[in-house]
């Protein structure tokens, strides 16, 4: 299922659209990126058995990670021990904690000459610090990781769209716009990048390119609530209330115990008849 990672706004017009969308979830971005780092792409000369069983810790049991990774490190662990221990501090949440430690294991990365690596730990990175609420230094991740030259196709596309949420939750929606049209041009396939297009054009107030991304994501996902609720907050936008009410009706019959489904039914409130005096 997509990760809704762009907060909606209300916009005033024949329907409403909800004063409470998809709100950003980057803690699960965050998670999301550190289980991936749980089986990265195996270094040229394998990694070591003792990352393997920290990684099962740092999944099974973090706490326990934390101290097998803090000891590793301090006996020339090097990036596995650091990707262990940020995994582990992803895992329970603390995710400056988790950012910081991708970041020395992308420095590792580096010194190791392993550019696959050093741009995945700098992804990690910045997800951790958005989870953190820190965009300006998650941005300053995705640049490094970027800078690395090592991303291609799809790895480069996503990273491209992560620059953007940080630049979104920096308030630069012009910066957002630009690193966006490159990953639709990368990731085109990934309906969460349309998604995003449609939800920053919509507040942008750009709705016919609002309404042709979030019909490409409808083409992608049209089971996914975030993009109907995203749909139904476009249909609003341009006064089209039969196509925002049937866009949010679908939010609630396919996650009716989502944040989605909440806000859908907030906006289908509005349609609701007065009480009887």
């Amino acid at each position: 299922m997509l990760l809704p990672l762009l907060l909606l706004i209300a916009q005033q017009t024949t329907a409403t659209a909800p004063k409470s969308g998809p709100v950003l979830r980057d803690a699960e971005r965050a998670r999301a990126a550190a289980a991936k780092a749980a089986a990265p792409a195996p270094a040229p000369a394998g990694e070591p058995p003792r990352f393997t069983k920290c990684m099962d810790l740092a999944t099974g049991d973090p706490t326990a990670a934390i101290s097998e990774a803090v000891k590793w490190r301090t006996e020339q662990g090097g990036m596995f021990a650091r990707q262990c221990l940020a995994v582990a501090y992803a895992n329970q949440s603390r995710w400056e904690s988790a950012a910081a430690a991708f970041e020395e294991a992308a420095g590792e990365a580096e010194s190791a000459k392993d550019g696959t690596r050093a741009a995945t730990y700098w992804t990690q990175a910045g997800n951790a610090w958005l989870a953190a609420g820190k965009p300006p230094k998650a941005r300053a991740s995705f640049n490094a990781a970027l800078a690395t030259g090592a991303l291609k196709g799809l790895g480069l596309g996503e990273a491209y769209l992560d620059r953007a949420r940080a630049a979104v939750a920096s308030g630069e929606n012009a910066g957002a716009r630009a690193d966006i049209d490159i990953a639709l041009a990368k990731a085109g396939d990934d309906p969460l990048a349309w998604l995003l297009s449609a939800t920053l054009a919509r507040r942008m107030s750009d709705l016919p390119r609002a309404q042709k991304d979030i019909a490409e994501a409808v083409n992608r996902a049209g089971d996914d609530a975030a993009v109907q609720l995203e749909a139904g907050n476009i249909a609003a936008a341009s006064g089209d209330e039969a196509a925002a009410k049937t866009a949010w009706n679908k939010v609630v019959t396919a996650a009716p115990t989502s944040p989605q489904a909440t806000a859908a039914r907030a906006a289908l409130a509005q349609f609701d008849p007065p009480p009887a005096k």
